[in-house]
């Protein structure tokens, strides 16, 4: 369905009105407003066919403003649900319920530049799923879903309330952690890392669970930009990947940015998964 201008300004106008006084104010002014333009023929019904006339016109239009006004207030009900809806679609992963990965780069742009500017500690994690593809195949689409909302919630609870998580790229999470110096990160890394390895997740019937590979990138001199910070923390991933797996890396907090290595942002796999 398609809202014109005009009809978008009423129904935001509405939507105002509803939050702010209520339903039933905005129902009972919306009928007086209704019962008001029925006036005048309330006025030509007594003219032409006396009192009785009249009281039957302006039985029907309180009649018909009733309904119409209350109406009126629970379309603007479902526009502020949809609207909702519509936001929370655009910032929101629709598997995990976490931060997409278009607003988190927004979001944690915006706290780098804030921890550069300040001098604040600050680091990035790539947490990555192992074998996750293998998951899939064995165990199924589903399975691999459902794995992907429980490790959601497990990375979610090891972090602190300031902490910036979201789904970045398909088994990949992305962590924005304000006000954590370097060894702060690998601690934070490591709990994630360990809670990881212990979650299982029942598929029919089975107990299935896998582990996870984490890249950690303090935030130093040479991060002038997010992608800058990605590209170094997607290097110590790769760098985990490396290692046998199921473990944590870092880059150093002074270097720039590492050479040669692709951005989660725009690659499909930089090694070994």
């Amino acid at each position: 369905m398609t809202v014109s201008p005009a009809e978008f300004r009423w129904l935001t106008w509405l939507r105002g009105g509803v939050r702010r006084y209520g339903r039933v104010p905005v129902a009972a002014l919306l009928a007086a407003a209704g019962v008001t333009l029925a006036l005048p023929l309330v006025s030509t019904a007594a003219l032409t066919g006396g009192a009785g006339a009249a009281a039957v016109v302006a039985l029907a239009a309180l009649l018909a403003a009733v309904p119409a006004s209350w109406a009126c207030v629970l379309v603007a009900d479902r526009f502020d649900e949809a609207s909702r809806r519509l936001a929370l679609a655009s910032t929101r992963d629709e598997l995990t319920g976490l931060l997409n990965r278009r607003h988190f780069v927004a979001v944690a742009e915006a706290e780098r530049a804030r921890c550069r500017r300040y001098d604040l500690d600050a680091a990035l994690l790539v947490v990555d799923a192992d074998h996750f593809g293998s998951l899939v195949d064995t165990h199924g689409r589903e399975c691999g879903e459902r794995y992907l909302r429980e490790l959601a919630r497990v990375v979610g609870q090891a972090l602190r309330q300031p902490d910036v998580l979201a789904r970045y790229d398909g088994d990949a999470f992305a962590v924005f952690l304000p006000h954590t110096d370097p060894l702060g990160a690998l601690d934070v890394a490591e709990r994630i890392r360990v809670q990881a390895g212990d979650l299982r997740v029942e598929c029919e019937g089975l107990a299935v669970g896998t582990t996870v590979s984490i890249g950690v990138a303090p935030v130093g001199p040479g991060h002038g930009t997010l992608d800058a910070l990605l590209l170094d923390a997607d290097a110590a991933l790769l760098a985990a990947k490396q290692a046998g797996r199921n473990c944590v890396r870092s880059v150093g907090a002074a270097r720039g940015r590492a050479g040669g290595a692709a951005s989660i942002g725009t690659r499909k796999r930089a090694g070994p998964v």
